[in-house]
C-alpha cells in the first residue's frame, strides 16, 4: 500500500490548488479517491483551512506593495488590530514578536497613497513607531 505524504501533498495544493485530484493521484502514485479522502481529512482537522488565490497586484493597479512594521503600547495592541483589520490597503494582518508587534502587507496605487496612509496610521491612538518597507520582487 502506497502512502500518501501530507507534506507532499500540501505542497502540491500550496503551488495550484486548482490541480484536480487526478493529476494529484498520478504524481503521488495513488488513486484519487485516496487523494479525495486526504484532503477531506486535512480540512475537518484544519491543516488546510481554505483555498484560495495568489494575486499580483501590479495586475490590478497596485503599483506599490509593502511591508509594514507597526509597535504599540501594549494596552492598546488589540484596538489597533481591531481598526487595522478595517483597512482597504491591508491584505494581510498579523500579530508577531521580533522588531515589531503588529506586521501588514499593504497595496497601494503609488507612493502618494502609500504616504497618506502612513499619515493616517500616525493618527491612530496607540501607535509609537511604523517601520515601511517597499516590496520590489516577490521571489516565493
Amino acid at each position: 500500500m502506497v502512502r500518501i505524504s501530507n507534506i507532499e501533498l500540501l505542497r502540491i495544493l500550496r503551488e495550484n490548488s486548482r490541480m484536480p485530484y487526478l493529476e494529484i493521484a498520478r504524481i503521488l502514485g495513488v488513486s484519487e479517491t485516496a487523494v479525495r479522502k486526504r484532503v477531506k481529512r486535512l480540512l475537518e482537522e484544519g491543516v488546510i483551512s481554505r483555498f484560495t488565490v495568489e494575486i499580483n497586484p501590479k495586475k490590478i493597479g497596485y503599483q506599490v506593495v509593502a511591508m509594514i512594521g507597526l509597535d504599540t503600547k501594549p494596552e492598546a495592541l488589540i484596538s489597533v488590530l481591531e481598526t487595522l483589520k478595517e483597512l482597504e490597503n491591508v491584505q494581510s494582518l498579523y500579530s508577531s514578536s521580533g522588531d515589531h508587534m503588529i506586521m501588514m502587507e499593504c497595496w497601494f496605487k503609488d507612493y502618494n497613497e502609500l504616504s497618506r496612509f502612513i499619515k493616517s496610521l500616525e493618527e491612530i491612538e496607540g501607535i509609537t513607531r511604523i517601520c515601511p518597507a517597499i516590496i520590489l520582487e516577490k521571489i516565493k
